[in-house]
């Protein structure tokens, strides 16, 4: 059975740009940093907090393309937003 990954991404619509990344192994671990990356940024309309799942960061890049156009090498280290 493959493995599944969760990412959680949060791109800023007025930068155009993938702001933060960090995967997970842990799905629970997963909906709960979502969760609170989600009441973080409650009033910040502008941003987009999504958490997807894939096998892997080269998965989600060509399924969900439009969240890296702006960043050159993305990686599955975590960026500050």
């Amino acid at each position: 059975m493959p493995i599944v990954i969760h990412f959680l991404l949060v791109y800023d619509r007025n930068k155009q740009a993938l702001v933060f990344q960090r995967p997970f192994e842990n799905a629970e671990e997963a909906v709960k940093a979502y969760e609170e990356m989600e009441e973080r940024h409650r009033e910040d309309r502008h941003m987009e907090i999504v958490l997807i799942g894939a096998d892997s960061l080269e998965t989600i890049m060509l399924t969900h393309g439009n969240y890296f156009d702006a960043v050159p090498s993305a990686s599955p280290y975590l960026l500050d937003v």
